[in-house]
């Protein structure tokens, strides 16, 4: 769920809360307006509390995960996060007309399977090969490929590390790529049956189709 709504529903849930126990305990307890105002903050702090719990116990039932789970997955992706901040910084720092494509599609596709473990913590476990090699062996190479044509004199063996450098991460973007497909591999598949399922349902109604038309020519014989 949406951070802020998630936030919205507690706030939601919290504040009638609130409002509820300081009435009741001004009206039918008759306690004094201080007291009342501790009660009811108190009050509204539990409502707020138990609403988040339930959320994020739903979040975990709808997403097939234990706590234990989650918590595991939502570490990697707190440490995956300024590694992704370094790998666009990084990218976009290098001055290389040429490259500048090449170099945003590998942005967009790391943030697009970041974007999609958030959404779908479950999916983590087809990304681990993105998250524990693939993203750290990213960044340490566009850092060194920074370097390298941030270099105002460029030296035969620099100009063969720079080639180097860059053919090993074209190499990268196509495992990269191949880690977003991974990811993507059950909706794939999904997409694949149901579009199995279409055209058997396609060629059913027109056999149909046809022996009514077969049957309709028949007898007007």
């Amino acid at each position: 769920m949406n951070g802020f709504l998630a936030f919205f529903i507690r706030m939601f849930v919290a504040v009638p809360s609130s409002v509820g126990v300081w009435l009741a305990s001004i009206i039918a307890y008759d306690q004094t307006y201080l007291m009342s105002s501790g009660i009811a903050v108190a009050g509204g702090a539990a409502a707020y509390t138990a609403t988040g719990l339930l959320q994020k116990q739903r979040f975990l039932s709808s997403h097939q995960l234990s706590r234990r789970e989650y918590k595991y997955i939502r570490k990697n992706l707190d440490e995956a996060k300024p590694k992704i901040n370094r790998l666009q910084k990084a990218l976009l720092s290098v001055r290389d007309l040429p490259t500048l494509k090449q170099r945003a599609d590998l942005v967009r596709v790391v943030r697009k399977i970041h974007s999609l473990i958030q959404k779908e913590p479950k999916r983590f476990y087809q990304a681990e090969q993105f998250y524990f090699s693939h993203l750290d062996s990213a960044v340490e190479l566009t850092e060194k490929y920074m370097f390298l044509t941030a270099q105002p004199r460029k030296t035969k063996e620099l100009t063969k590390s720079l080639v180097e450098t860059k053919r090993t991460l074209d190499e990268l973007k196509e495992y990269i790529e191949k880690d977003l497909y991974q990811v993507l591999s059950n909706d794939i598949e999904d997409l694949h049956y149901e579009i199995d399922v279409a055209k058997y349902s396609i060629k059913s109604l027109k056999e149909s189709q046809s022996i009514k038309k077969a049957g309709d020519i028949h007898e007007r014989k």
